[in-house]
């Protein structure tokens, strides 16, 4: 198959793996592994994709790839991985690959100078090369750019986002403090906003978006930061393998003894913030041992520290301690920051114990008491309020009428959750100020246009998801819709708009997931925000609710049918399935209900804003209105985060839909997270969640890069000379092109934009741009363009001259020629009487030459006569000698000249009388030879009239018999269009019902891949059963009748009634080898229709997985071909059809042109024929004539490949009127071609299939 070369195949963990079709099956190609020869297996024919040539061949941008699809995507990022090449562009979108590894001198200042002001593509793909094109863009089109930095946690967004950082303010900045401020504040947000997890040492667990701000002269001025979303459960608890924010451990590990003895600071493990999860530092061997031994826990000690490249817990301390010095903090602000963060560590191991009253409360500990007070003392709090504001809150009574306040005793449980939402709380608001003093140090007070780079939270999906988790996704989700409308919606409108003709490309619309959210009433936060407004809120009351409202969404469903063990076990009530763009997700909705209140107890945030630090009571009062909490005194406000969240959300994506939008797309390659490991499998699934194969095939056919033609008049006129600048933008581009001698092929003008192939636009940008060298031979270039065009003007007139200059010379000798005709007359007038005789005398010469004629064709008195001829010639010799030497009057010469006439008469006459009697003799013997052809043309002429008789007789029975079937099939259109009608709507109901079928199993083959990834291993995956199984039947069209039924549907049920074998899982050679030796006519009809069924998919596979700009294969006319997709045939049983076809043999012959001389050949004069020879209802031969071309000539079983692969109902030909001929006809032009000795050598070489013309020649040779 495909002469051996090969294919992608799917692979469970490498994602795709080379090998060879060896086999065609019923919907399935089987593929030979090229590292396991030998073995082989099945793979569905849409997950088969060509391969290149080379499969080790990589380049910088996938769609300078000869097959776009996703198994070459994931093969060429995988070659460039091995490589240290960790960027790769998709058109104009970067895909970077997290290395764990320092790549040396990939992001070196000396880099950063090679991409300043480079085209996108003229150099290797690199992070930097976006932020240049974010910048140029910005300062071309004058309009703000985004940079939209997605991927996984772990894949390396905040480190791409701090690299463009760097690019942008050490490229393009003013050179002063500002430019260092925006790069430092970096390590100051992640100290405080991120944290260690499963998945990411260095995990970012808020969004933010970053802006710099330029101005008129495209100059940093300054810059912003917006972050949402801080994941305030992680104070208070993390996983077993996570840690909570790094602030807390640099604190402990780097800080100084006398603040650490200042804010009684101790190892990580003495902290119920902190021992729940993992307490070990990140340090290397150095770092650790200057680590004293009082500040590391048992685990560390135990363990050892843990390793990253880019952290370290001590080192941190300082590099963090330096940013903030030099973004404006002083020693006071950070000593704030630090006793706030010791006190919300402090604040954690307070405990608390039923008091031993009868009012049901709580007490503090006696252990806690030390504790109790150095919080209070760090948040500037007296001890006795902070103890009765944990242990009790205060309510409002109204009893007899008199208002008034009564503390409330707290239960043990009510006490911890009170103590955690005020820790969740301080350092919520620290984290807040952080953010604003970062944006305070770099000020502007005006701004052009802003690049905004923006980082947020992955798709995220663990074994227990929460409603961290649920916000995040639902984040994803808008963007990965932000990405489809502007790389893939827009881009196509846009297409249409300025008439480029690209074909339309089909994506997943996620609406629907993002209406499941955020709709208004029924959307899952209002549901959660209604809940939370209810007096007694739970998160049980609050699922049923979800699961009430949205019985039959597909997008949610029940933890039940989870795909992983572990959330099977999850109850109807406490958890939810959602399936995102990228797969399924169970949340366990436990604590949804809390975590969605941002809000405290009045009592408790009235006390900490009237605290007597100024620092803490700063962090509250922008929050705490005096007039409400009077009213509120002792009630819990609500305040919802998710609402709160979704508001941000949607103020961010109009920001992103005003501005210009780059992508960067970051892939994690393995879950170890270590270098040089890359697991095909998962990245492919990560390739796909980001719309990567989407953009592929819009890129197929697309142009990437555009520009207005006044843009790009603007930007180039100051390099060319002014001739060429008088042009207006339109005629400038196209003579600018003209002149660089720019392929076609790799451009496109619309109506108001030059549109350009992918990296095309660099290579022009670069001419353009190069140094003046090179720039000196474009300006070269474009003045050779110019003088040709004139030089051809030149040449015209040129020619004009010489037409003159060969006009006078015509006329000089048509002078000399009339000089020369007027002297001729002159003389002959002279010498006329003279001239008259000798002119007889030389007519009568001439003509003895016809004596001699006619004395030669006489057989008898020849020698006689010739005497005489000689005779007279000799007088009329002497005669015209004397008439030239002597002067004779006319009257002698017409004497003697008529003395020549009356002999040569006579001899005439005696001549002719001889000649007469031979021709009678003559003309006796011709008319009987006459009479004998006569005679023998009658009988042939009798012969013919008989064949063309028999002829016509043929043809006309030929007619009739069309007619017939005209006539029969049209009585069964008839029928068929009275039941269609009957069956419109139900059928309509299948094709939805199959649609969503489509759907639903598209989406669990995600939701599988992303549980697989889930899992630690097969065994943790429930296997497929019988839900998914029900997926694939539809037990409605066992219930219909047939007499309800279309033709169609009962045709279908006809065939799988009668059908007797099963040869779904035949192999491909098996079927051609039954055709071939099989005597049972029931089972060799159904294995033709079967063989001819796998030609089809197989033909159709070819043509989905064509070379780009390659023209498509064609095996029969585009008239059949169309005629076949427009109008499918009915199928009729295997054995049915043999018995009403009755082997029967049908030629046929229609026009046919080669595909890419269809628009080459406009007047059709290289037009060629198409011969078929249909042996019963399959093609057995088949032939093209071209003008110009030898002969093409197919037989069964030797071409299957090359040959017409449908049947003589699909191909329509019995309804072309004029289209089917004689046998006689086709065989003459088939003898004529050759095709005897070709089917004769497929015979004998045993390639031929038996058909009616391999046993006539057989039977022939015999």
């Amino acid at each position: 198959m495909e002469d051996g070369k090969p294919v992608w195949a799917p692979h469970p963990t490498e994602g795709f793996q080379l090998g060879t079709i060896v086999d065609i099956g019923a919907d399935s190609l089987t593929i030979e592994p090229l590292k396991q020869k030998g073995k082989t297996f099945l793979a569905p024919v849409n997950q088969v994709f060509p391969a290149e040539d080379d499969p080790n061949k990589h380049v910088e941008d996938n769609c300078s790839l000869m097959y776009l699809n996703e198994a070459t995507l994931l093969n060429n990022v995988r070659v460039r991985y091995s490589k240290d090449k960790i960027y790769t562009y998709v058109a104009n979108i970067l895909i970077a690959v997290n290395p764990y590894v320092e790549i040396p001198k990939l992001y070196a200042p000396e880099t950063i100078k090679q991409y300043q002001g480079r085209s996108l593509g003229t150099l290797p793909p690199h992070v930097y090369a976006i932020a240049d094109k974010a910048y140029r863009d910005m300062k071309v089109l004058k309009m703000s750019q985004s940079i939209i930095v997605s991927g996984e946690s772990g894949a390396g967004k905040t480190e791409n986002t701090k690299f463009v950082l760097r690019y942008l303010t050490t490229s393009y900045g003013t050179g002063q403090d500002i430019d260092e401020r925006i790069v430092e504040a970096n390590p100051l947000l992640e100290a405080f906003g991120n944290a260690k997890t499963v998945r990411n040492n260095n995990s970012s667990r808020f969004g933010k978006f970053v802006e710099i701000h330029f101005n008129e002269k495209n100059a940093v001025v300054g810059g912003f930061v917006s972050h949402y979303l801080l994941e305030k459960s992680r104070i208070t608890r993390q996983g077993q393998e996570e840690r909570n924010y790094h602030i807390f451990y640099r604190l402990c590990a780097g800080a100084p003894e006398d603040i650490r003895q200042t804010f009684y600071l101790s190892s990580p493990d003495t902290y119920r913030y902190l021992n729940r999860g993992c307490t070990r530092y990140f340090a290397t061997k150095e770092t650790d041992k200057q680590i004293l031994q009082n500040r590391k826990s048992p685990e560390h000690v135990k363990a050892g520290p843990l390793k990253d490249p880019l952290l370290d817990d001590q080192g941190d301390y300082n590099r963090m301690s330096v940013a903030m010095k030099k973004i404006g903090l002083d020693d006071t602000e950070k000593l704030d920051l630090f006793r706030v963060v010791a006190g919300v560590l402090h604040l954690g191991n307070v405990d608390f114990e039923e008091a031993g009253s009868t009012s049901g409360g709580c007490t503090i500990r006696s252990q806690s008491g030390q504790t109790l007070e150095h919080c209070a003392e760090l948040l500037g709090l007296e001890e006795e309020d902070l103890r009765v504001s944990l242990t009790t809150r205060v309510m409002n009574t109204s009893a007899g009428g008199a208002k008034g306040t009564i503390k409330v005793p707290l239960k043990v449980e009510q006490a911890n959750n009170a103590r955690d939402a005020l820790a969740k709380t301080v350092y919520s608001r620290l984290f807040d100020h952080v953010v604003t003093r970062v944006n305070q140090c770099f000020p502007f007070e005006s701004s052009a246009h802003f690049i905004g780079v923006l980082d947020i939270a992955g798709f995220e999906y663990f074994e227990h998801n929460s409603f961290e988790q649920f916000c995040i996704n639902y984040c994803n989700e808008k963007l990965q819709q932000f990405f489809n409308e502007r790389i893939l919606k827009e881009e196509q409108e846009l297409y249409d708009k300025e008439g480029l003709g690209v074909n339309e490309v089909h994506y997943v619309d996620n609406q629907d997931c993002i209406d499941l959210v955020e709709a208004k009433l029924v959307g899952i936060l209002d549901i959660l925000d209604e809940e939370n407004r209810l007096p007694q809120p739970s998160d049980q009351h609050f699922t049923e609710m979800v699961h009430s409202k949205h019985k039959d969404h597909f997008r949610l469903t029940v933890p039940r049918k989870s795909k992983l063990a572990v959330h099977r076990n999850v109850r109807d009530d406490e958890g939810f399935i959602v399936r995102h763009f990228a797969g399924a997700v169970c949340y366990e909705t436990t604590k949804f209900v809390e975590k969605n209140n941002d809000a405290l107890h009045m009592s408790l945030e009235c006390l900490v804003s009237e605290s007597r630090d100024r620092f803490v009571r700063e962090l509250f009062e922008n929050s705490n209105n005096t007039k409400d909490s009077k009213q509120k005194a002792g009630k819990l406000s609500f305040i919802s985060v998710g609402n709160k969240f979704k508001t941000q959300l949607n103020i961010l994506l109009d920001k992103l839909r005003s501005t210009g939008s780059s992508f960067i797309r970051c892939v994690k390659p393995n879950l170890k997270m270590v270098s040089h490991q890359f697991e095909g499998g998962q990245i492919l699934s990560q390739l796909q969640c980001s719309g990567m194969v989407s953009v592929l095939d819009l890129m197929q056919g697309g142009f990437p890069s555009r520009a207005p033609f006044h843009e790009l008049y603007n930007m180039y006129k100051q390099y060319m000379p002014a001739k060429l600048t008088r042009l207006d933008p339109r005629l400038f581009c196209k003579a600018l092109f003209k002149a660089l001698g720019l392929n076609e092929k790799d451009y496109k003008f619309g109506l108001t934009k030059v549109f350009f192939r992918p990296g095309k636009f660099s290579e022009f940008d670069q001419i353009m741009k190069s140094d003046p060298d090179h720039l000196a031979e474009l300006v070269q270039c474009v003045n050779k363009w110019l003088i040709c065009s004139r030089w051809k003007k030149v040449q015209w007139c040129a020619l004009s001259v010489i037409k003159l200059k060969n006009k006078i010379l015509y006329r000089a000798s048509a002078c000399i020629q009339m000089q020369k005709t007027v002297r001729m007359w002159l003389c002959r007038r002279k010498h006329k009487p003279r001239i008259d005789g000798l002119v007889k005398v030389r007519n009568l010469k001439t003509r003895m030459a016809k004596f001699n004629e006619v004395v030669a064709g006489l057989k008898e008195g020849q020698q006689e006569m010739l005497k005489q001829i000689q005779e007279l010639d000799a007088s009329i010799t002497a005669l015209m000698i004397k008439i030239k030497s002597t002067v004779m009057t006319r009257i002698e010469i017409d004497h003697e000249h008529q003395a020549l006439v009356t002999r040569s008469q006579q001899l005439l006459s005696a001549m002719q009388k001889a000649k007469q009697e031979e021709e009678e003799r003559e003309r006796l013997r011709r008319i009987q030879e006459e009479m004998e052809r006569e005679r023998k043309r009658r009988e042939e002429e009798e012969q013919r009239r008989k064949q063309e008789e028999e002829d016509r007789r043929l043809k006309a029975e030929m007619e009739v018999k069309r007619k017939q079937e005209e006539e029969e099939r049209k009585k069964r259109e008839e029928e068929e269009r009275r039941l269609q009608a009957e069956m419109e709507v139900q059928l309509e109901a299948e094709r939805e019902e199959e649609a969503a079928r489509q759907a639903v199993l598209e989406q669990e083959r995600r939701d599988r891949e992303l549980a697989m990834r889930i899992a630690q291993s097969e065994a943790e995956l429930i296997p497929e059963d019988t839900p998914d199984a029900a997926l694939r039947s539809v037990p409605g069209q066992q219930k219909l009748k047939s007499l309800t039924m279309g033709p169609q549907v009962q045709a279908n049920k006809a065939a799988a009634d009668a059908k007797k074998y099963e040869l779904s899982k035949w192999k491909y050679a098996e079927l051609r080898d039954a055709i071939n030796t099989s005597c049972d006519i029931e089972l060799l009809a159904a294995c033709r229709e079967e063989f001819h069924r796998r030609l089809k998919v197989y033909h159709a596979w070819k043509s989905k997985n064509k070379k780009r700009n390659a023209d498509s294969e064609q095996r029969a006319p585009k008239s059949v071909t169309d005629y076949a997709q427009q109008n499918a045939a009915p199928p009729i049983p295997a054995r049915q059809h043999e018995i009403a076809m009755n082997r029967q043999q049908r030629y046929f012959r229609i026009p046919f042109i080669r595909p890419g001389e269809e628009y080459k050949d406009l007047q059709a004069k290289k037009k060629g024929w198409w011969y078929a020879h249909f042996d019963g209802p399959w093609i057995a031969r088949q032939m093209e004539l071209h003008p110009d071309k030898h002969p093409i000539l197919l037989v069964a079983g030797k071409d299957d490949m090359e040959m017409c692969e449908l049947s003589l109902e699909e191909t329509g030909l019995t309804r072309k009127r004029g289209a089917e001929i004689l046998a006689r006809q086709f065989e003459e032009i088939w003898e004529r071609c050759g095709g005897m000795q070709y089917l004769r050598s497929a015979i004998e070489s045993r390639q031929a299939r038996p058909t009616y013309a391999t046993a006539m020649l057989q039977s022939m040779l015999k």
